[in-house]
């Protein structure tokens, strides 16, 4: 079934005024820092921040203009991707931003494909043998999955494989081993509950009726399992990544800092040590938009998974 360019289009105008409500929310929390930002820029510029500098640095940054014409001015610029400059580097900070992006995907993309990798196969197993040994064993990785906070385990893994055994580096060698640690850390827990939920999910879809019409039809039982019961089964797993996608953004930031990756996470929390304020709204607004975006691929790949779902006017 193919969607509808009445629904797509209708879903992508829904995205306006969230993403005008997150620009909102981004500039007013700025604005509500306790430090001014005029002297943090000139703090970091090493001049004292005199009344007549701080005034000055006020005049030369907009900031002694009403707050509607600042946002509206702001959101003008953000829109063409200019944040403005860099408090501490004095650099573009799109400029910079980019710079520390590809290292974020990459380990975000290393962690979904783990995921993927080892919570669903280990979902379905799970699923196919209840209640046996392995059944067993998956439940327990799940409980350990998601009681241990990513940056304990990220500590726990480099011991072990670092500092113990060996296996891996401590400092980033350029490698392809550097991202194994960091992506098992990002992608432990998640895989855990896509584990136990496709398992639930599984379940539910093996004991409907199509899949014993199915089997009446002389179909081969893994053809069955897989065609009818998988196909149904992800589509709470699909749901899920979608609202699990900004938990993946944030434990970036958590491993990127413990195994001191050089990604878009741990220049985040720098520029929030320096108050870097241009950086810290870049940050929230992409990851934001990244965010949405990624929500509404889901919502569109829906139709796939689910044969029932009609998009239109007149379907339901």
């Amino acid at each position: 079934m193919k969607l509808t360019d009445h629904y797509i289009f209708r879903r992508i105008l829904q995205l306006i005024p969230v993403l005008l409500g997150i620009s909102l929310v981004t500039f007013l929390l700025i604005q509500l820092m306790p430090s001014d930002p005029a002297a943090v820029v000139l703090r970091v510029a090493n001049t004292p921040a005199t009344p007549e500098a701080i005034a000055a640095m006020r005049e030369k940054l907009g900031l002694n203009r009403p707050l509607p014409i600042q946002y509206l001015d702001w959101l003008w610029h953000v829109l063409r991707l200019d944040f403005g400059q860099s408090f501490v580097t004095g650099k573009p900070v799109i400029q910079e931003v980019m710079h520390y992006v590809p290292t974020t995907l990459i380990l975000t993309a290393c962690a979904t494909a783990l995921i993927f990798v080892i919570g669903l196969p280990l979902g379905i197993v799970a699923a196919l043998y209840r209640d046996s040994l392995f059944d067993q064993a998956s439940r327990l990785f799940a409980y350990v999955g998601v009681a241990m906070p990513s940056f304990w385990l990220g500590f726990l893994l480099l011991y072990l494989f670092s500092f113990k055994l060996g296996w891996f580096s401590v400092m980033s060698s350029g490698s392809i081993a550097d991202w194994v640690l960091p992506s098992i850390t990002l992608a432990w827990a998640p895989a855990a509950v896509y584990a136990r939920l496709l398992r639930g999910s599984m379940l539910e879809s093996l004991g409907q009726n199509y899949m014993l019409y199915a089997r009446a039809r002389g179909l081969l039982e893994r053809w069955v399992v897989i065609q009818y019961g998988l196909k149904n089964a992800l589509l709470p797993i699909v749901t899920v990544f979608g609202l699990s996608f900004a938990n993946l953004l944030s434990g970036a930031v958590i491993v990127e800092n413990v195994f001191a990756l050089p990604g878009l996470g741990r220049f985040a929390v720098q520029s929030i040590l320096n108050r870097d304020y241009p950086v810290m709204q870049c940050y929230v607004c992409l990851t934001a938009v990244l965010f949405v975006v990624v929500n509404l691929i889901v919502d569109l790949t829906y139709s796939y998974f689910d044969p029932r779902i009609r998009f239109g006017k007149q379907e339901v």
